[in-house]
């Protein structure tokens, strides 16, 4: 059986997405791994190709699913539709993190199921039945439209990640080069554990594991991270490093394993500052950047999201990276109430901080997150083509035009301008400075002008 598994593409409202960073599809490889063995699967990454209609009359799939973040929901709807009018009779499923927080998004004449949670073996057990020509009923973690309305089953309890097979990479070789984050590239990228212990309101990865946290063995992580070809090496984890004993195990194995590579993952910085020597061993054997969502500088912000963690925290783990010479992948949340005074004072801090990159996300009340169910009543717009951490889904304080002029000048003038042509020309190859300067004044301008993407909105 031929099956087609679809990475999409972005909607050209979107602002960042492939245009800013392609990560591999790492969920789809999950999947083409759990029935590769038995049916001829392709992966489909449309981030870096344009040519559904032609792999459709070449490949001719059977089954075509698709993975879709909230953000990418009217595209793949599209795409399906698509998919339908070249053959009726494929079977087309749809999953991933919006399927799974809001499966009714995805009730279309054009979906046959969609697949809630991980997806690895019930995707299995929907191919063997179609193969079978049996129907899908009572599959778990599956939803199928009956008429107007979904059927479900619930999902079967996850407690063991080492069960699932290693990622089909092979199926990806050709986009390899191509994923990148910065000036890491080519990038592979693991996932070593699954969920969260903590309950940030604007996060809904904590409840796609039932609020636990999941880990795989150092061991397993191992064997897999020895048959990455690639150098750079991203964890794909909600939060790496919150085991602390797991962590300095993992680190240890691989050093003994004789594993060269460099690493970039997510930690909260209450977790770095309780464990500085876990940051320590991990430099030792790669550790090139850590992604800390630092979110605000201000404790009574930082509770209103129930980060967990405190501006105290935030500027004792910068240090603690800064002075092992670990990069500091900075992330910080721009509040809609926020007036000029806020945006010049999170400039400043930023400054303050000495970091050499910072990114800024509007804060987004995504579906099945409990700041969605406390502001839903006050969105602008319900277009998912906007839930790009850029656009603003509720009213601001400033106008919109003003606003963005405030978010654009957090990008240009949080790192002084001196500091970013330093680090641009520390980290990437001089031949491509040109078109990543290119790329960066598009979306900087994309950014910029967003205010303008509402009309039709306020028409």
């Amino acid at each position: 059986m031929k099956i087609l598994l679809i990475e999409p593409a972005k909607a050209p409202l979107t602002i960042g997405g492939e245009d800013v960073f392609i990560y591999e599809p790492l969920s789809l490889e999950y999947i083409a791994a759990g029935v590769a063995q038995d049916h001829d699967v392709k992966i489909l990454d449309l981030r870096l190709e344009k040519n559904l209609q032609e792999i459709l009359a070449s490949f001719s799939p059977d089954v075509v699913g698709i993975t879709a973040y909230t953000v990418h929901v009217n595209m793949v709807k599209k795409l399906f539709e698509e998919i339908k009018g070249w053959n009726p009779k494929a079977l087309t499923v749809v999953g991933g993190h919006h399927a799974t927080m809001v499966a009714e998004d995805f009730l279309s004449p054009f979906i046959d199921l969609i697949v809630i949670g991980e997806g690895v073996f019930a995707f299995q057990e929907i191919i063997t039945r179609f193969e079978r020509g049996e129907n899908f009923n009572g599959i778990p973690g599956t939803a199928i439209r009956k008429g107007d309305c979904l059927v479900r089953t619930d999902g079967q309890p996850l407690d063991d990640l080492d069960l699932f097979p290693f990622p089909a990479r092979k199926l990806t070789a050709k986009y390899r080069n191509h994923y990148y984050s910065e000036w890491m590239k080519p990038l592979a990228s693991i996932r070593t554990s699954k969920g969260c212990p903590f309950r940030c309101k604007f996060c809904a990865q904590w409840k796609l594991s039932g609020g636990r946290y999941l880990r795989r063995s150092p061991e397993s992580v191992v064997r897999e991270l020895a048959g990455l070809a690639e150098e750079f090496v991203f964890f794909a984890d909600d939060e790496s490093l919150v085991d602390t004993s797991r962590m300095k195990m993992l680190a240890g194995l691989i050093k003994e394993a004789g594993i060269k590579k460099q690493y970039f993952l997510y930690g909260r910085s209450d977790t770095i500052c309780r464990s500085p020597e876990l940051l320590e061993m991990w430099r030792e054997i790669g550790l090139e950047r850590v992604f800390v969502g630092l979110e605000f500088l201000k404790d009574e912000d930082l509770s209103y999201i129930r980060k967990g963690s405190t501006a105290g925290d935030n500027k004792k783990a910068i240090k603690i990276l800064q002075d092992l010479g670990i990069e500091v992948y900075a992330s910080f949340i721009v509040r809609q109430d926020f007036n000029k005074a806020d945006f010049k004072a999170l400039r400043q801090y930023c400054r303050e901080l000495e970091l050499s990159f910072a990114s800024f996300a509007v804060l987004t009340p995504l579906p099945g997150t409990d700041f969605n169910e406390e502001v839903k009543d006050q969105l602008i717009t319900r277009n998912y083509d906007y839930f790009d951490f850029i656009h603003t889904l509720l009213p601001t304080a400033l106008s919109l035009e003003e606003f963005y002029g405030e978010y654009y000048d957090l990008y240009k003038k949080a790192v002084p301008m001196s500091k970013q042509i330093h680090y641009i020309l520390k980290k990437f190859p001089l031949k491509e400075i040109p078109s990543l300067m290119k790329k960066s004044n598009r979306v900087l301008n994309q950014l910029k002008n967003a205010y303008k993407d509402y009309s039709e909105i306020n028409d």
